[in-house]
């Protein structure tokens, strides 16, 4: 029989697991004090634990913690690493690091639905939700995981389209009984998928991040398929339903795409769309795959667009590239794992 996984655990689950198991009711805040605090790698270490109900315990459950399978190293620092996830399934995590700033960035799903066409990792298809234990495990499991300052969402899949568990992730992530990590350090990325993108501005501290890439409707529908179920305009309004601060930061994020998204319209357009938005905009190279002829706005024209928006008063900034010699853009390396499989 399958052993359950404690790793992934709120502290509401451990509860009503250890109650059903007729453990003592205090068993479920020392497993979590464990599995997060102490990142316990086996149960027998948990030693406030009574040897008998440690005994129970190794037999029914495991931590469910596992391993990278595979680490691509840039040169500029940055760290790329391959999980397996189940039967042909392959997830990737990156550590960035950056002066004082330690980033992961997190996959929530095995490949991805959305068809998003500048994305390798939406050329896989869908391949499956990651559970709680799996999105907690790339932040466990890496070796750089004492030195994270950060956690941002925009790995392999649409977190919001994994709404429950990553919703439980962040719940893990941000309790006092878990991680303990403050919301402030954490962003969740998303297309704009609108009825979990509300469900989470109501139930989470988080920063929010928007896959923007085109103001426009038609554009942004080629670029994105998402945009025929949930206009940006339609996120947009939504968005300005909510109060953003320093508390609570709003970014949109801008692939720069050469000659398609990057003149003096889409400043515009963008000018309008965001009109009494307390937000930024991050302004990305955009890294080729095969199969796309498009290519990334030359340094010239970013730096112009830049300085346009910021003369609009729009809060912009440029994405320094990282890992490019380590294929970092989401979904190579998992993507050459599958081709391998």
């Amino acid at each position: 029989m399958e052993k359950i996984k404690l790793l992934g655990h709120t502290l509401e689950e451990l509860n009503a697991q250890v109650k059903q198991w007729q453990l003592p009711s205090y068993t479920a805040q020392q497993i979590a004090r464990w599995i997060y605090h102490k990142r316990a790698n086996d149960i027998a270490g948990m030693t406030d634990i009574s040897a008998v109900n440690r005994q129970w315990l190794s037999e029914h459950c495991e931590i469910g913690a596992y391993l990278p399978i595979e680490v691509a190293a840039s040169a500029d620092g940055t760290r790329k690493y391959l999980f397996k996830a189940g039967a042909n399934r392959f997830i990737e995590s990156v550590f960035i690091p950056d002066d004082d700033r330690a980033t992961l960035c997190v996959s929530s799903q095995a490949g991805c639905r959305m068809g998003c066409r500048f994305c390798l990792t939406g050329k896989q298809g869908f391949n499956g939700h990651l559970t709680a234990t799996d999105i907690i495990n790339q932040v466990r499991s890496i070796p750089e995981s004492d030195r994270l300052t950060n956690i941002v969402f925009m790995g392999m899949g649409e977190p919001l389209d994994n709404y429950e568990e990553v919703k439980k992730s962040l719940d893990i992530l941000t309790s006092a009984w878990g991680l303990g990590w403050s919301p402030r350090r954490i962003t969740v990325s998303t297309v704009g998928v609108i009825p979990t993108m509300i469900r989470f501005l109501n139930e989470s501290k988080c920063h929010l991040a928007i896959s923007l890439h085109s103001p426009f409707h038609e554009e942004r529908m080629r670029i994105m398929p998402v945009e025929k179920a949930y206009p940006i305009e339609r996120v947009v309004k939504e968005l300005k339903k909510f109060d953003f601060s320093q508390q609570r930061r709003l970014s949109f994020e801008y692939i720069m795409l050469k000659g398609i998204n990057d003149t003096p319209r889409h400043v515009k357009g963008l000018v309008r769309l965001l009109n009494g938005l307390n937000c930024r905009i991050n302004l990305i190279r955009y890294h080729a795959i095969p199969g796309e002829e498009w290519q990334t706005s030359d340094d010239a024209t970013i730096l112009s667009f830049q300085k346009q928006l910021k003369d609009k008063g729009i809060v912009t900034t440029i994405r320094a590239s990282r890992g490019q010699d380590i294929w970092a853009a989401c979904g190579m390396l998992s993507t050459d794992a599958l081709l391998k499989s």
